[in-house]
């Protein structure tokens, strides 16, 4: 009896196999399981008073709760025994863009019997499966192996289903969207302070960390110095830089005519500009010296049988074959640049985080998220469309 029944598998009837569950969909379902089971949203009186946990049926009408939790139950099935991407790539978007929607109408319902200063507020069971279907969205897509331009057409498309919500008023009703409307030019404002020093630290690195790369590639005595001495300023914490910066800046401004009128200053946008410059040598430079070192010699000993000269082999033939190598180090420093721009705040440089401090200091999560959620936005943006771009590159590796 009992080596009978050790016998029977999945060969006893022929041609049904049980399939094993995906290494991946195992702890992702089962996490979007926990979500399912957790609330929802939450509901408080005003802005900081308790909040109330609401569930999936609390939250929702009964319609669009049984919709969300069929859809999610379907999409745990997927991550778990379906192989082809593409069903893969289809279940967790589709429920995904229904979770999205579903918070914004359990924000009308829950603040149709409420006072116009209560707020309703996406719960950890939002989060959690907004993560675990994120997870699985991702997966999917590297599953399918998509060319650069295939995979910005998925981000295209994301932002515009994104930008459909917001521009319908999908999400009016939920408390992030009331710390927007009360702060929206000071929103426009920061982002715009956000965007000056991330991108203008990125320029000004740039211009100055290809032309030391390339030095330090062509002199092996200074490789060492110079990159141990960016090494080192990399592992100073970014609060401690920037107040480092404080008392040398504010000399400048008291002492240099003009400096002070061209916005140096001890506190403000100056020390985070130079702060973020100086974050962003390594990267550059450790870069650029790098992707020379990467060409191949056979390459530039043929150019040199062309009779070209060491500045035009440079230009002609060693950068654009390093330009690969040299952009993931814009990539690196842009990514970090947006989120560190955000300490810049505590300096009165301005940007998202200063929603982010104001937010701390009122123990408002919802003006935290203001500050938060655009920061992570343009970091994952900058880094998708950075990585599409470095694809398309004739060297860049497959």
């Amino acid at each position: 009896m009992n080596s009978s029944s050790r016998t029977i598998s999945s060969t006893a009837e022929p041609g049904f196999v049980i399939p094993r569950p995906d290494k991946l969909g195992a702890p992702m379902g089962a996490l979007l399981a926990v979500a399912l089971a957790l609330p929802l949203a939450s509901y408080r009186a005003n802005r900081i008073a308790l909040a109330e946990a609401r569930g999936l049926f609390e939250a929702l009408p009964a319609v669009w709760a049984v919709a969300l939790l069929a859809c999610a139950v379907t999409t745990i099935a997927v991550a778990l025994f379906v192989r082809p991407p593409a069903i893969r790539l289809a279940a967790p978007a589709l429920t995904l863009l229904l979770l999205l929607i579903a918070i914004g109408v359990s924000a009308r319902m829950l603040m149709a019997d409420g006072a116009d200063y209560a707020r309703v507020a996406p719960g950890a069971g939002f989060w959690l499966a907004g993560f675990a279907l994120s997870i699985l969205i991702t997966d999917a897509i590297v599953r399918l192996k998509p060319g650069p331009l295939l995979r910005l057409g998925v981000f295209a498309l994301a932002a515009a289903a994104i930008g459909a919500i917001l521009m319908t008023g999908e999400w009016d009703a939920l408390s992030i969207l009331a710390e927007y409307r009360g702060h929206a030019a000071t929103f426009w404002r920061e982002g715009a302070h956000h965007l000056q020093l991330a991108f203008g630290s990125l320029a000004v690195a740039i211009a100055a960390g290809v032309p030391i790369g390339i030095l330090i590639h062509r002199s092996e005595r200074l490789k060492g110095p110079v990159l141990s001495t960016l090494s080192l300023i990399q592992t100073i914490p970014s609060i401690a830089l920037f107040g480092m910066l404080i008392v040398p800046l504010s000399w400048v401004a008291a002492n240099v005519p003009g400096a002070s009128e061209i916005g140096i200053r001890g506190i403000g946008m100056a020390p985070a500009f130079v702060a973020l410059f100086l974050y962003s040598l390594l990267p550059m430079v450790a870069n650029t010296a790098a992707g020379l070192s990467g060409v191949s010699p056979s390459v530039t000993e043929a150019a040199a049988g062309m009779g070209l000269k060491s500045r035009q082999r440079l230009i002609s033939v060693e950068l654009p074959l390093a330009l690969p190598v040299i952009l993931t180090g814009v990539r690196i420093v842009l990514v970090q640049n947006i989120g560190l721009t955000t300490i810049a705040a505590l300096i009165g440089g301005g940007g998202f985080g200063t929603f982010v401090f104001q937010g701390l200091g009122q123990t408002a999560t919802d003006l935290i998220l203001l500050g938060a959620l655009p920061t992570v936005a343009l970091a994952f943006a900058a880094a998708v469309v950075l990585d599409a771009v470095i694809d398309v590159l004739p060297g860049a590796k497959a």
